[in-house]
């Protein structure tokens, strides 16, 4: 695996690179940088991971409150640097990150990478019968 830095924080993050990763995800096809920034601004904590020559090749994001749950969305890293075992790290520094300690509720939405999920303990939503969402078209 390439040596990698994480960092944590709005300012530190690439989002011409974050945008462009995202961009071409199938939750977010098409997402424009305002979105995509204004996503990070409002959320709790954001994570991103960069190569040894500083270049953004992961992120991450979470809304939480720090206590009791955490919504982890967003987990992408770069095609040309995937199946390396970044995500991986990525998400297991998050479930170790310090602020995020208390929290005992982790959930996240995923259509294919149940299997990368299932690694670190995440598993089918239980009592599926006691959640409720609203889901809205996109603006």
């Amino acid at each position: 695996m390439i040596q990698c830095t994480y960092k944590v924080g709005y300012e530190l993050m690439d989002f011409d690179k974050v945008t462009d990763m995202l961009s071409k995800a199938y939750w977010s096809v098409g997402i424009t940088k305002d979105v995509v920034t204004k996503a990070a601004a409002n959320s709790t904590l954001v994570f991103g991971v960069f190569d040894a020559t500083n270049q953004q090749i992961a992120y991450a994001r979470v809304l939480s409150d720090k206590t009791r749950f955490c919504y982890l969305m967003d987990v992408i890293v770069d095609e040309k640097h995937r199946r390396q075992g970044i995500g991986q790290d990525l998400l297991k520094y998050i479930l170790h990150y310090p602020e995020l300690s208390d929290v005992y509720i982790w959930t996240l939405r995923t259509a294919d990478a149940h299997g990368v999920y299932s690694k670190l303990g995440f598993k089918q939503v239980e009592n599926p019968e006691e959640w409720m969402m609203i889901s809205k078209p996109k603006r």
